[in-house]
């Protein structure tokens, strides 16, 4: 059932995406969950208190939201069961659980910023990528720009695609909004920031922990799919994995971007500047490292075969799990 669930909520994603007017009228997932860690953020990590403290009152807000993303998706799918039944109750629970996933919303930004630079040129592209990345892109020039959105589509393939679904198929819909609420945790408060530092220290290492068979899925659908593409290398892309992944800042950001950076020949990560200090970061890749627009959509062309290739996989399991 959990299969079935987790394809019903994906094709429902890349078909309709989530609705703007449903946006306007009632928000998203996502922004109530980021206003339950804004309160605890404000009311619980007090910088009076001790490193000890704030790292304790850390872990229950991870025990807080994972208890409150389980029991969510718990009763959500109990009153479906009172009010539906069957086939149904798995159709409505794939619609809810389309929200947990930014397939088509991830392909619509990282689009975006290479229509910018095509038809607006730098300041555009910078524009549209700052709405995508966390560093500073006040300086960027084009192939900065091209790298950051390519490293975004790649990494947020892992943790808004893949890794959703992959719980989802695991643990239906409360193991879904259980991952989402610990992934906006980390986003939001688990960064090495003197405020951050020990307040978030338990999302960050949980989320690292959730998302490591994500990271490694994401790069085995970006493998295959470019033995699918033509022009694009799987046997580059596993080399560049094995290579280059441990290289990376994140344990699990690493894979995606080292498959993807691989199968397009091109290198990504490098040195960035975050709150206007330069981060040396190595190179992941091998290649041109001076990208354009034409590599965004290159980038774009790959993640939309990966994530075929994903649905495919889940329609295979569903009408294998049908006939036993």
């Amino acid at each position: 059932m959990f299969a079935a669930l987790a394809l019903i909520a994906v094709v429902t994603e890349a078909v309709v995406g989530y609705p703007d007017g449903l946006y306007r009228w009632i928000g998203h997932p996502v922004t109530w969950i980021g206003a339950v860690i804004a309160w605890c953020d404000r009311a619980w990590n007090s910088e009076a208190l001790s490193y000890d403290e704030r790292r304790w009152r850390g872990v229950c807000v991870l025990v807080l939201l994972l208890a409150a993303g389980i029991l969510s998706g718990l009763a959500i799918t109990a009153v479906l069961e009172q009010l539906f039944h069957g086939v149904v109750v798995v159709l409505l629970c794939g619609v809810v659980g389309s929200s947990m996933l930014a397939q088509r919303s991830l392909y619509t930004h990282v689009a975006a910023v290479a229509s910018a630079l095509e038809t607006d040129g730098i300041e555009a592209g910078r524009r549209a990528v700052s709405m995508i990345v966390g560093r500073d892109t006040r300086a960027l020039d084009e192939a900065a720009v091209s790298r950051a959105a390519i490293e975004s589509l790649a990494e947020n393939f892992s943790d808004g695609v893949v890794a959703p679904l992959f719980w989802m198929a695991v643990a239906g819909l409360p193991g879904a909004i259980a991952y989402k609420a610990v992934n906006t945790a980390d986003s939001m408060i688990g960064h090495k920031s003197p405020r951050h530092l020990a307040f978030g220290w338990a999302s960050a290492r949980f989320d690292d922990l959730v998302n490591l068979p994500a990271s490694r899925l994401s790069a085995f659908w970006f493998v295959l799919a470019a033995a699918l593409s033509p022009g694009l290398s799987p046997r580059r892309a596993i080399e560049v994995l094995f290579r280059d992944a441990g290289h990376h800042r994140s344990p699990n950001a690493g894979w995606p971007e080292a498959a993807m950076a691989g199968a397009l020949g091109i290198q990504l990560s490098g040195p960035r500047i975050y709150d206007g200090v330069e981060v040396a970061e190595r190179w992941v890749g091998e290649g041109r490292n001076e990208l354009t627009a034409r590599d965004i959509r290159a980038a774009l062309d790959l993640y939309r075969a990966a994530c075929g290739l994903q649905i495919a996989a889940l329609v295979v399991i569903v009408v294998v799990s049908l006939m036993f």
